[in-house]
């Protein structure tokens, strides 16, 4: 892609809307000073001193904080979370990030999910120790399921694409339960040329008529596949599978091989096109929490302003080769610095 053709792209975002529909977590960094750790007189275990709190939305909230940073005009947050402080502190970072949050449903007998990350300072560089994380683990009731529903139907009719993130692993526990999991196919079925994207952790397998994004291992335990590595051929494989499956576009993301695209062939018994997209070169190090949902981000939003398949999957490998340099957070790409690494590198797409 040239990067006129991206500078295309993020001219049109501004206009475009864009629904983020799934799990939002709260992503809550405890930053510790190890100089000043000191001795618990109770337990005489070390007590590590919090000298900061960053609180920012996580999960699907992180698709959102990238689409807003993209440029989308409206990036709009559709999830169930607590009435509790968590719920607080999400609700708050959401609004100060720009993510339209009024169609966000609240409830007092729900846990606001939260990634509690503490990160401790030794010799100049972040640490991540272990997370505490804070999870729904009884189902979504039929009345709060009914509500999203309700109001996923009112958007699906406005907005210009659907990102859906599929976080908890619990069945039932996260907000794309299987009765909206059927909505969503169907709404994909009234909506034909509605761009809806789809992230799931463990059901890809039972989204249907959706486009999906998945990592390759995902991808080869979706598709059936005993026998898998990391590479483009079991991607390639493995794309062809659920791109016949879904009959969408397929987008598997393969860490420093790149991305992969297999779209479904319109014909029976001819394949479809596959294209590869190679990782953009990094230095430095990196940190890749959040870089699929970063892909997921620049997907969506080129999707929905028209791009096609391979052009939003070069916009998605280039925002995460950005945000993977962001060290300590989950990190952004700018519509600006996207076009920057456009002139930097030569992203030699080809089809196999």
């Amino acid at each position: 892609m040239k990067p006129a053709k991206a500078k295309t792209i993020f001219e049109k975002l501004p206009s475009s809307e864009i629904l983020v529909v799934g799990d939002y977590f709260l992503d809550r960094y405890l930053d510790i000073d190890s100089a000043l750790d000191e001795p618990s007189l109770e337990t005489g275990l070390t007590a590590y001193q919090v000298v900061g709190i960053r609180s920012s939305p996580g999960a699907a909230g992180t698709v959102a904080n990238n689409l807003v940073a993209l440029g989308v005009g409206k990036v709009i947050a559709l999830g169930i979370a607590g009435e509790d402080g968590h719920g607080l502190e999400l609700r708050q970072a959401m609004e100060e990030g720009g993510i339209d949050a009024s169609k966000m449903i609240w409830d007092a007998g729900r846990v606001t999910p939260t990634y509690t990350k503490p990160m401790r300072e030794e010799a100049g560089r972040l640490r991540e120790l272990n997370r505490l994380d804070f999870q729904n683990r009884t189902p979504v009731l039929v009345d709060l399921e009914t509500e999203l529903i309700r109001r996923l139907w009112g958007l699906a009719k406005t907005v210009d694409g659907i990102h859906v993130m599929d976080q908890v692993e619990m069945e039932g526990c996260g907000v794309i339960t299987p009765r909206v999991r059927k909505e969503l196919a169907s709404i994909a079925e009234q909506f034909p040329h509605l761009p809806i994207t789809v992230d799931s952790r463990a059901y890809i397998q039972h989204f249907q008529q959706l486009s999906v994004k998945i990592n390759v291992q995902e991808a080869a335990q979706a598709a059936g596949m005993h026998k898998k590595n990391s590479g483009k051929e079991t991607a390639a494989q493995a794309g062809t599978v659920l791109a016949g499956r879904h009959k969408h576009p397929v987008y598997i993301t393969m860490a420093e091989q790149g991305i992969l695209v297999v779209e479904p062939s319109t014909e029976p018994g001819v394949k479809g096109n596959i294209t590869h997209i190679p990782a953009v070169p990094v230095v430095g190090p990196i940190d890749p929490v959040g870089a699929g949902d970063s892909v997921s981000a620049g997907v969506i939003s080129a999707l929905a302003v028209g791009a096609g398949p391979v052009e939003a999957a070069v916009i998605g490998n280039v925002v995460a080769s950005i945000t993977i340099q962001q060290l300590g957070t989950t990190g952004t790409a700018s519509p600006t610095k996207v076009v920057e690494r456009l002139h930097e590198v030569d992203i030699g797409v080809r089809i196999l």
